[in-house]
C-alpha cells in the first residue's frame, strides 16, 4: 500500500460544564425578570428575547462524554480539535460536534473462499478486535469508518490466505509456516496487515485470530484422503524403522550369546518372519514346528 499521511490529532478547547451552569442560571433569571418588568415597555420585551437567545446558545454548548468516548469539534467546516475529557463539558455553541466511541469492538468476518499459496480453494474467516484510535481520521479521512473496517478486513484475510499454504506438503520447506500449523505467526501477520490497511481510518487493531479454516467443499474429500494417506505413510515409516532396529538387535543378541548359529539363508528367513510379525496390520498366526516324525 502507498504511504498515507495520518491526520494529526489536536486537543479541543473546552471547559468543565459545571462551571458554566451558574452562568446559564443567571441568564435565565435575568430573562425572566426582564419579561416581568412592564415599566420599560418594548425595551423590556426585546431584552427578554435577547437573553432567551443567549440562554439557548449557552445550553447548546453543553455535552456529556463517558469513558472511552471522544467528541470531534469543527467550526465552520474547520477541524478545531478532539475532546476526550470525561463528564459534563462546554464548548463554543457554534461548533459542530460528532461523538465517536473508542471502545473495543468485535468484527466476526464471515467465511470466504480464497486460494491458498498452492492454489487450493480454502474457506477462512477471522475475528478482529478493533477500536478507534484517532477519531479525527475516522471522521474526516474516510466516508464511513465502520464500512471501511469491514471491507479492509476481508481484503486483509484474502491476502493473508494467499501468502501461506493450508497444510504441510512435499513442495514446502520443513520450517515454512502454514495456515493450519502456524496459528501464532499467521495471527501476527494478520494483525500487521490490518494495521497497515486501517491506519487511514485511525483504527487500532487489538487482536485478530483465525476462527474458521477448512478446504472448500469441492476438494474437501480428496484432501482428507490425501491427509490420511500421508499419515499412514508416516506411521508405516516409523513402524518399519522400529522393526528393522528390533530385528537387528535380535540377530546381534543371538550371535553374541551364541545361542544358535544361523547361516545366511536362515538369517534371511528369520528376518522375513520377524518383519512380517512386526509390520503386519493384523495379528499373525504363528506356526509351531514340533519336529519331524520319522517312521
Amino acid at each position: 500500500m502507498q504511504s498515507i499521511t495520518i491526520r494529526k490529532e489536536t486537543v479541543a478547547r473546552s471547559v468543565n460544564g459545571l462551571s458554566i451552569i451558574p452562568v446559564a442560571l443567571a441568564i435565565a433569571v435575568l430573562a425572566t425578570l426582564a419579561s416581568w418588568v412592564e415599566a420599560i415597555g418594548k425595551l423590556s420585551f426585546l431584552l427578554s428575547i435577547a437573553l432567551g437567545l443567549v440562554e439557548m446558545a449557552v445550553l447548546r454548548g453543553f455535552y456529556i462524554l463517558q469513558p472511552n468516548q471522544a467528541m470531534v469539534l469543527t467550526l465552520f467546516g474547520k477541524y478545531t480539535g478532539t475532546d476526550r475529557s470525561e463528564g459534563l463539558r462546554w464548548s463554543n455553541p457554534l461548533m459542530v460536534r460528532r461523538l465517536i466511541s473508542q471502545r473495543a469492538r468485535n468484527l466476526n468476518a464471515p467465511p470466504i473462499k480464497v486460494n491458498d499459496k498452492r492454489g487450493n480453494p480454502v474457506e477462512i474467516s477471522a475475528a478482529v478486535v478493533w477500536c478507534v484510535g484517532n477519531p479525527a481520521c475516522a471522521v474526516f479521512d474516510v466516508d464511513n469508518y465502520e464500512t471501511f473496517v469491514n471491507v479492509q478486513a476481508e481484503a486483509a484475510i484474502r491476502h493473508l490466505a494467499s501468502q501461506y499454504a493450508y497444510d504441510e506438503g512435499e513442495d514446502l520447506a520443513a520450517d515454512e509456516t502454514t495456515l493450519r500449523a502456524g496459528q501464532d505467526e499467521v495471527s501476527a501477520s494478520l494483525i500487521q496487515e490490518l494495521l497497515a490497511r486501517l491506519a487511514p481510518a485511525g483504527v487500532a487493531v487489538l487482536d485478530a485470530k483465525i476462527t474458521h479454516l477448512a478446504y472448500a467443499p469441492e476438494i474437501a474429500q480428496v484432501m482428507l484422503r490425501r491427509q490420511q494417506a500421508e499419515a499412514i505413510i508416516s506411521a508405516r515409516k516409523k513402524i518399519v524403522q522400529g522393526a528393522v532396529t528390533m530385528v537387528e538387535e535380535a540377530l546381534r543378541g543371538l550371535s553374541e550369546r551364541e545361542i544358535v548359529v544361523l547361516d545366511d539363508e536362515r538369517k534371511a528367513a528369520m528376518v522375513s518372519n520377524l518383519l512380517v510379525v512386526l509390520c503386519s496390520d493384523k495379528d499373525t498366526q504363528p506356526i509351531v514346528n514340533a519336529g519331524t516324525l520319522y517312521a
